[in-house]
């Protein structure tokens, strides 16, 4: 339908527009202790519910098990509690100006008809995901780790939609910025910038998420996709694209979303590093989706233990597993049929042989030879970002 209301579309999207302030309580360890909630938002089956204003919700566990994560289970994240509930597509703009030849605004129709279509497949992933594990624990929200989710993006590329606009040699910089909006008026806005030496030819402004319509709460009707890169970047229903010849400084480039621009990028509790740099890339990751925390399993079962992989579209070269809490480990098969960007699926066959408990670790490592650490060995940062200790899961055999 060309004009949406999603006051209308649920309960828990009346909480956000009446500006409920309620939050899930979360118990930030284990991470699996996270309670899904029994209120659905629009087009979202019940996920890990954080707050409802904005709204924060995580994928459960048993999600990670194949390499697209379905539109209805795709977690939720949003920094200003003010998101409009009626679209209409027919007036609906995307402006592109500031340092350009031409401005332009350009409608939904004219996105989709206009320049050529393309489609890439990708993970889209929380900067914070999996904070609760960093020790000792930090700031922010405690996401567990489903704040990912691999969709395939339709939409047109990034740099056509420039070049159409026209970028004069001295423009240097684009800054991004949705329809949603903060409660109070001196809460910065959430604008992104990027340089132009960044943009890669595989950024897309997508309308289309695993064939349909972007979910409402994904971004709808258009949000930014980078592949490769960290969530924060992706801006959600884009409404301006601004070119300029030198850096504007904003809160969320200049305070959020920033790690220790050293080596390691890490730092300690006692000595906060300086300087900084902008979260950019992902790294190497991986997750077990089946069996989940507290499962029973039975002895001489064929057990196949399942998840996905991913890192910054370097690509997974393999995934591990041990039995032994990380004394051994033997290599698990591996899907590989959405491209580089997107998830590698992965599975393990085991056999149970005594009862007790058993505790599952997966180890992915890219082609450059990059992989996992010990959840001990992870470095510490003051923002929680990039948290990618070795997955575990304990279950018990019966």
């Amino acid at each position: 339908m060309q004009r949406r209301d999603f006051l209308k579309t649920s309960i828990a999207a009346s909480a956000i527009v009446l500006g409920s302030s309620a939050q899930a309580a979360v118990t930030t360890k284990p991470i699996d202790s996270r309670k899904v909630s029994k209120l659905a938002f629009p087009e979202k089956r019940p996920l890990i519910t954080y707050s409802n204003r904005p709204p924060l919700l995580e994928t459960p566990r048993d999600v990670f098990t194949t390499s697209i994560t379905q539109n209805d289970q795709f977690f939720v994240r949003w920094h200003m509690p003010e998101i409009p509930t009626q679209i209409d597509l027919d007036k609906y703009r995307i402006n592109i100006n500031g340092l350009v030849e031409k401005e332009l605004s350009l409608s939904i129709k004219e996105l989709k008809e206009d320049f050529e279509q393309v489609e890439i497949t990708s993970v889209l992933q929380c900067g914070g995901n999996s904070r609760s594990a960093f020790n000792p624990i930090v700031g922010g929200i405690q996401w567990g780790s489903g704040a990912m989710g691999c969709a395939k993006w339709k939409g047109v590329r990034l740099i056509d939609i420039l070049r159409k606009a026209g970028l004069p040699k001295d423009a240097h910089w684009i800054g991004f910025n949705g329809k949603d909006n903060p409660a109070y008026y001196e809460t910065p806005m959430f604008i992104r910038e990027l340089s132009i030496e960044e943009i890669e030819d595989n950024f897309i402004v997508a309308y289309e998420m695993n064939g349909e319509d972007l979910p409402y709460l994904n971004g709808y009707p258009v949000r930014l996709v980078m592949p490769g890169f960290y969530s924060d970047s992706w801006v959600k229903m884009l409404s301006n694209i601004t070119v300029t010849n030198k850096y504007k400084s904003y809160f969320y480039m200049d305070k959020a979303y920033r790690i220790a621009d050293n080596k390691t990028e890490s730092e300690t509790p006692e000595n906060h590093y300086k300087p900084t740099k902008p979260i950019t890339t992902m790294n190497v990751k991986s997750f077990i989706g089946y069996p989940d925390n507290g499962a029973t399993l039975n002895q001489n079962s064929h057990v196949v233990v399942r998840g996905v992989a991913f890192d910054d579209g370097t690509g997974i070269k393999s995934v591990s597993i041990s039995t032994d809490n990380g004394k051994t480990w033997n290599e698990a098969d591996l899907k590989q049929e959405h491209g580089r960007y997107a998830y590698t699926e992965f599975r393990y066959t085991f056999k149970p042989t005594k009862s007790g408990k058993v505790t599952f670790m997966a180890k992915a490592t890219n082609l450059l030879g990059d992989e996992q650490p010990f959840a001990k060995d992870v470095l510490w940062n003051h923002g929680g970002y990039k948290y990618n200790g070795i997955d575990e899961v304990t279950v018990t055999v019966v």
